[in-house]
């Protein structure tokens, strides 16, 4: 028999979906261009993986990373139409690079047998923005930035 007194423990209403790859991915600033098209991966929608398309506009400092990053623009407008991302976040569109086709690929491996019965788009919680404008995955936040 359960206490009156018991509470059951507080849980988050979302909790982020574990993400191993991308913080151990390997992409430096020189394989994105001013002018490619990417894809930043967020989750899942329909067995399928979806994200935000933006095109990569030019280089800039990512502070909370203290590396360098890219200006990306979101041609859809949204909330923020500029933002600065730092480069192992992205994925080609346009081309079809072997770096990126793995990284997909790993991605599409890892994600889609978790959420295969689930229909409904699943933002797996891995990226905010900051005040700045900074695009930053949960595992590259550091306080105070």
């Amino acid at each position: 028999m359960i206490p009156p007194s018991w509470t059951p423990p507080n849980t988050p209403l979302l909790v982020p979906t574990p993400d191993p790859l991308t913080p151990a991915r390997d992409i430096t600033h020189r394989h994105f261009q001013a002018g490619d098209q990417v894809v930043v991966l967020k989750g899942v929608a329909g067995g399928e993986l979806w994200g935000d398309a933006m095109r990569v506009v030019a280089a800039s400092w990512h502070t909370p990373t203290d590396e360098d990053g890219w200006r990306l623009r979101d041609a859809t407008g949204g909330p923020q139409s500029y933002l600065t991302a730092h480069p192992r976040y992205l994925v080609h569109l346009q081309r079809r690079c072997p770096d990126c086709l793995i990284y997909l690929r790993a991605m599409e491996d890892y994600l889609l047998p978790k959420y295969a019965s689930r229909a409904e788009l699943i933002d797996c919680g891995w990226y905010t923005t900051t005040a700045l404008g900074q695009l930053v995955h949960v595992n590259d936040a550091r306080g105070g930035r």
